[in-house]
């Protein structure tokens, strides 16, 4: 029987590219999971280390109980390329930062003693390697850990894109049975050798079997009265495989299953088991605060019950296959899941790229096909921030057809970015469709957002619409009374989110929503809302330690159990005759009492019971109830508010837009622009401008007021940048006044190219 050997223990790793070691080298000692950019991926203290790593460690060859067993190194992650070596000979070369990767290493194993394992590990650029730039940190590192795997000579497979080595395919049947469809793969099978098939149910009885030869091994079994995997109801099967050998098992795998049926209609959203179900939760990056994204099994588990405390039913995994330990808890929690790959922002030039793609999507179908949790398959996300290319389009069908091929029982899906045409070709290429608007943020109002969905459904009533990301900044130590976009407020994240989970509600045809994000998260590249190293668009803080107000807005929609929260505890000292106090709740009715005394009973109106009440001076008790259900929070009132309530940038950019006219002298803003040939424009993109200090200086404090990003050539968020206008930059955003590109034309139009 195979066995498995943890080897997470006592590694020796070095923050440079020394070179193969001959023996095992006095380097720094740590334990796996662990990527370097731990800390410098997320403080925003400069550049964020990329490049070359070493690994080391010695193990002792596993003592083979038959004649002809292997030996498989199981390396779970190794972002984002890694070359293996055993005993100084290289044994392997894996491209892909996010899939695991299983090597026999037998033959450069010593029959006894000690063996050397290296692993050079690269995070730096490539031009052939996804994600080539995107908004969060790409962390190196052994981050999942590493396994030693002994097996017989006759074994279940390890070498099948790192796949479990077998295949379970379950359908529910009209008579209340389910048909499981399985499969699995030998190496080094023979005529003495079979498969016996077991399926059990939850608590380990076993309700049907089968037996197949070890050449042929596929099958069908009938699991009569089947009982059916919900959100609800997450109920699992497992299934085992054991490699029989007349009256000795040789190997054995397992596998956990779940019968469930899903479909989408354009009109009439997400079906699950036959039953409507309007898919709405967030989406997850991989990482906490200073462990980056080294976390352990319980690490992830934590996360999705926090998930669950919030009462979503999806998850959509941005932006790379996360770990087997999420897809286990979500099989196991009842989570409809979004899985994709890191083609996004941009295709690379390198004709190898989509290589790469085929390989990642290749992995992440075969590594994870048997969990019930998934339903879609991602094939890009955002990917004409990087413009239109020859052959995306085709190279999009090409991944559609893959996971069609891999793949018949899933849906595919796609994340556009906000700015995609409703006639662009990228349209119609996979079974369902997302998109990403931050209207209300980036762009526009938070009322843009349910006009333009209303309107794509009417132009393009045969797709099936969901909205793959949306979001805003919420950082809890900024409070106001006025919340406004970009202030950074927890108050406008709020704000934001009250509107949100309304009008998605409201729209049962959209298949999914998954808000912009569940947690803070690594960003190296940027520096906004005095914050830097962060996105902190997360309903929940990086350390998990802090659920912000917008997070109990959604669990008053979507929670089931009954549940009640003031919001703007944090708001703890304030200002003013009177203030706002809201309470969120999916109960119908709320009475607040301040220091005792009754302050009334307020109907909930969109999950919101609001109270506008006089508070007492100095400190007052603030109690809601509703059901038998209470929250409390105390606030104190002042004469003035603390300075750290008001992000010092915010007035400033205000004062800065102002500015701008200043400059444009006395130009008739109104008037239509001049583009004079041999001088620069808002019509040149970034990268253009950067070749004129002066041009640039213009573009660059443009694109500090308008979008709040610090840009520098080749720095922080430059390559998200880099392609786009002046112009085009500046109608994405909000909160630009009329005549301010036309100030920004004035300007650039007097340098010449």
């Amino acid at each position: 029987m195979r066995n498995r050997i943890n080897l997470n223990d006592s590694w020796q790793f070095i923050k440079e590219d020394a070179g193969l070691p001959s023996s095992i080298p006095a380097w720094t000692s740590v334990n796996l999971p662990h990527t370097w950019n731990a800390v410098d991926g997320n403080d925003g203290n400069g550049n964020y280390y990329r490049g070359t790593c070493w690994y080391a460690k010695e193990f002792e060859t596993p003592k083979q109980p038959l004649e002809g067993g292997r030996v498989f190194l199981d390396i779970k992650a190794a972002a984002l390329e890694a070359t293996l070596y055993i005993n100084g000979t290289k044994a392997a070369y894996h491209e892909g930062g996010y899939s695991s990767f299983c090597t026999d290493i037998t033959d450069l194993c010593k029959k006894e003693g000690t063996n050397l394992i290296a692993v050079a590990v690269n995070n730096g650029e490539s031009s052939n390697i996804y994600p080539q730039m995107a908004d969060f940190t790409f962390y190196g590192g052994l981050y999942r850990g590493v396994d030693l795997v002994s097996v017989p000579a006759c074994h279940f497979t390890l070498s099948h894109n790192g796949g479990p080595g077998i295949k379970i395919t379950p359908t529910p049947n009209r008579d209340g049975s389910a048909s499981f469809e399985l499969e699995s793969w030998v190496d080094n099978g023979s005529k003495d050798f079979t498969v016996l098939y077991s399926i059990l149910d939850k608590d380990g009885n076993e309700v049907a079997g089968a037996t197949r030869p070890s050449d042929s091994t596929k099958v069908t079994i009938n699991v009569p009265q089947a009982h059916l995997w919900d959100v609800d109801d997450p109920y699992l099967y497992t299934v085992k495989a054991t490699l029989q050998r007349r009256n000795e098992a040789y190997d054995e795998v397992s596998a956990r299953a779940g019968v469930r049926s899903f479909s989408c209609d354009p009109a009439k959203g997400f079906f699950l088991n036959g039953r409507s179900l309007p898919l709405r939760g967030v989406s997850r990056h991989q990482d906490i605060v200073y462990k980056g994204n080294a976390l352990t099994r319980e690490d992830h588990y934590n996360d999705a019950r926090i998930i669950k405390e919030l009462g979503a039913n999806t998850i959509r995994l941005a932006h790379y296959q996360h770990s087997q330990d999420f897809y286990d808890a979500c099989d196991e929690l009842g989570f409809i899941i979004w899985a994709e790959i890191p083609f996004i922002s941009n295709m690379t030039d390198d004709p190898k790229g989509q290589d790469d793609c085929i390989s990642q999507m290749t992995d992440l179908i075969t590594q994870n096909y048997n969990h019930p949790c998934i339903c879609f398959w991602g094939v890009s996300n955002e990917i004409l921030i990087g413009g239109m290319k020859p052959n995306l389009v085709e190279n999009h069908k090409e991944l559609n057809a893959l996971c069609k091929k891999l793949d018949p029982t899933r849906l595919t899906t796609i994340a556009h970015v906000s700015s995609t045409p409703l006639d662009s070709p990228l349209h119609n290429i996979t079974d369902v469709e997302s998109y990403n608007h931050y209207f209300g943020w980036y762009g526009g109002k938070m009322t843009d957002n349910e006009a333009w969905l209303d309107h794509f459904h009417e132009v393009h009533p045969e797709i099936s619409l969901g909205v793959s990301e949306y979001g805003c900044e919420g950082i809890i130590t900024y409070h106001t009374d006025n919340p406004r976009c970009k202030d950074y407020s927890e108050e406008y994240q709020a704000l934001y989110h009250e509107h949100m989970a309304k009008i998605l509600s409201e729209r049962t045809w959209i298949w999914s929503t998954h808000v912009w994000n569940m947690f803070d998260f690594g960003c190296a590249a940027r520096d906004e809302g005095g914050v830097k190293g962060r996105n902190n668009k997360g309903l929940v803080t990086m350390d998990r330690k802090t659920k912000k107000d917008s997070f109990y807005i959604y669990q008053a929609y979507w929670k089931k159990e009954p549940m009640l929260h003031i919001a703007g505890r944090r708001y703890a000292q304030r200002a003013g005759e009177t203030t706002l106090i809201k309470v969120y709740t999916n109960l119908d009715a709320v009475t607040l009492s301040i220091n005792g005394k009754d302050a009334g009973t307020a109907k909930a109106v969109d999950h919101i019971a609001s109270f506008t009440v006089a508070l007492d001076n100095g400190s007052n008790a603030i109690l809601a109830k509703a059901d038998g259900i209470y929250d409390s929070i105390t606030l104190e009132k002042v004469e003035k508010e603390p300075e750290i309530y008001t992000l010092p940038e915010f007035n400033e950019r205000q004062e800065g837009v102002a500015n701008w006219f200043k400059m444009a002298g006395s130009m008739d803003l109104k008037a239509p622009m001049e583009f004079p040939e041999g001088k620069y424009s808002v019509k040149d993109t970034f990268e253009e401008l950067s070749k004129n200090d002066e041009a640039f200086a213009i573009a660059a404090k443009a694109c500090k007021l308008s979008s709040n990003f610090t840009i520098e050539p080749g720095k922080g968020m430059w390559g998200m940048i880099k392609g786009n206008t002046v112009e085009g930059l500046c109608k994405m955003v909000s909160g630009m006044p009329e005549g301010f590109v036309e100030s920004i034309n004035a300007q650039l139009i007097k340098i010449s190219k």
